[in-house]
């Protein structure tokens, strides 16, 4: 089947970029079982392992299979100099494979392979799989998202909840959670519980109804959040930046770097957005 024709059906995509996923899933789980962590720090000092970096190689070559003419955007290659031109194609993959390095060092299973296809900016297929957990969420359109575990081969859709009347749950990053700018954030809404997790599995709780919101106040790069957004958005909810405005992918910021976003739940979110989701 040609890329061109591929592209016109993003279910049949999806699922062959799940595989995929579950692929290098399984090489980063070799590693870590293994004990085989070694790290380095890469330029811009965060850290890299030999998992990272050979799951990233069988992505990439799996995506080249799937659709040649479209560019992949990958982590470790950015960080090695290898940038695809984009501005020539309406499509092109974002790629994270091993999201959450500082969980997989630390030992912790709050890792993701995070897998996505942005379509003039916006994230329209996302695979965001956990291989220790044996957890994998994906969409590909509103109203698509699933979410799979491993220990009972069962997928089921998922969908954004309404933000509860005894007060939200919020999502914080396992390494970055707090500071002065969330509890300023947090003090226009009813709190009822903070919840703790690694990698884009915080946006994915947002997108199966375990949480209502994701604020994150820090650095973060597009492959770090595409996948988990087309996810989110095919499950009802948005992600923002901090005037509201939903992300846009594509490199517009140097480095591939996100703004300061929120993740919500579809209830919550700024009204000019819900208005141009519903449309």
């Amino acid at each position: 089947m040609s890329s061109d024709k591929l592209l016109s059906y993003p279910k049949a995509l999806c699922e062959q970029v799940k595989r995929l996923a579950v692929e290098a899933g399984d090489i980063t789980l070799d590693y870590f079982d293994e004990g085989g962590v070694d790290s380095q720090q890469k330029e811009d000092g965060s850290p890299v392992t030999l998992a990272d970096q050979h799951a990233e190689k069988v992505i990439i070559k799996g995506l080249n299979e799937m659709t040649p003419s479209v560019p992949v955007v990958g982590e470790e290659s950015m960080a090695a100099g290898k940038k695809p031109d984009i501005s020539k194609s309406d499509y092109f993959w974002l790629v994270d494979p091993l999201d959450g390095t500082k969980e997989f060092i630390s030992g912790s299973g709050d890792f993701t392979v995070n897998i996505a296809l942005i379509f003039k900016g916006e994230p329209v297929i996302g695979v965001v799989y956990a291989p220790y957990h044996g957890l994998l969420y994906a969409g590909f359109g509103l109203g698509t998202a699933t979410k799979w575990l491993e220990d009972t081969d069962i997928e089921k859709k998922i969908l954004t909840r309404r933000a509860p009347v005894e007060g939200l749950t919020v999502v914080a990053s396992k390494s970055h959670g707090k500071g002065e700018k969330l509890d300023k954030f947090l003090t226009d809404y009813k709190v009822k519980k903070l919840l703790k997790k690694g990698s884009s599995l915080k946006i994915c709780a947002v997108a199966a109804g375990k949480a209502d919101i994701y604020p994150r106040f820090g650095p973060t790069c597009e492959w770090d959040t595409a996948a988990a957004d087309a996810i989110l958005r095919a499950a009802g909810g948005v992600m923002t930046d901090t005037n509201g405005n939903p992300l846009v992918y594509g490199g517009r910021r140097e480095g591939f770097l996100n703004p300061e976003f929120i993740a919500w739940s579809g209830d919550l979110a700024p009204e000019s957005v819900s208005n141009t989701q519903s449309e």
